[in-house]
């Protein structure tokens, strides 16, 4: 099930983002098992991360950012061009939420 996040998370988050390099690639194969698995560890790991689709993939980058948030359980942060960034509350490292719960009480 997909994370659903407010217009004000995903403005916080989509800041926090700005300066992340991508670390997750989609291309000609698509998305496959281990791609889902490699987003999940990286979402635990690190909350929000940058994925891009290349030219040759099979899915526009709109549909490949939905199926993976759907998937992982993460939520669709933005969708600018070839890259998406996803976010979903880790388990273990909350560095990102708590920010972002700290910015939404003041």
């Amino acid at each position: 099930m997909k994370l659903e996040l407010t217009s004000k998370e995903r403005a916080q988050l989509r800041s926090e983002a700005n300066d992340y390099a991508t670390i997750i690639q989609i291309g000609k194969d698509g998305i496959s098992p281990e791609t889902i698995k490699v987003a999940d560890m990286a979402l635990e790991a690190r909350e929000l991360i940058k994925l891009r689709t290349l030219d040759g993939a099979p899915l526009g980058t709109r549909e490949a950012a939905d199926m993976i948030a759907e998937r992982t359980g993460a939520g669709v942060v933005s969708v600018v061009g070839s890259r998406f960034v996803l976010y979903r509350p880790s388990k273990k490292n909350k560095n990102i939420s708590e920010k972002l719960k700290s910015k939404q009480k003041k």
